[in-house]
């Protein structure tokens, strides 16, 4: 499946720095799903577009995700839990970007024929900047249009 979603992130960063902000998410998702009757797992790839200012200092501007998902296959719908790396990239050269991980769960149901809508909630960490002893932690929630060929 292929989709767009729509989203809100909240990041803290502590360590070398204490900063905060939140903010509108906006990206693309491709998915690739088994449907093994009554379980579901795949593997996909998600990319988010954002402006989230952390106190003047950088922004983020982007989030990238690669990863695992299975869940229960409800018939029309499925319960998920997703798993995996992330990347955060932000715009100042001395916060520089960070590799980490994510995890949470979503929820997709069927509305058409190969068409999905879903919902789903994220946390992240990173704890790899190139400003030393920064770590932060991100939590997103997202609605997504998908998609299924």
């Amino acid at each position: 499946s292929v989709g767009v979603q729509l989203g809100y992130g909240d990041v803290s960063t502590y360590g070398a720095a204490q900063l905060s902000g939140d903010g509108a998410l906006f990206g693309l998702r491709a998915n690739y799903d088994y449907d093994l009757g009554t379980v579901i797992v795949g593997g996909g790839l998600q990319y988010d577009t954002t402006d989230i200012d952390l106190g003047g200092v950088t922004t983020l501007e982007s989030v990238t995700r690669i990863g695992a998902r299975a869940g229960a296959d409800l018939g029309t719908s499925w319960l998920y839990g997703a798993a995996g790396w992330a990347q955060a990239n932000t715009s100042a050269p001395t916060v520089g970007d960070s590799d980490g991980w994510y995890a949470g769960v979503g929820y997709e149901l069927l509305v058409s024929d190969g068409i999905t809508v879903g919902t789903e909630v994220l946390y992240h960490q990173f704890s790899d900047f190139d400003l030393s002893g920064l770590n932060a932690e991100a939590t997103t929630a997202a609605i997504s249009v998908n998609f299924r060929f």
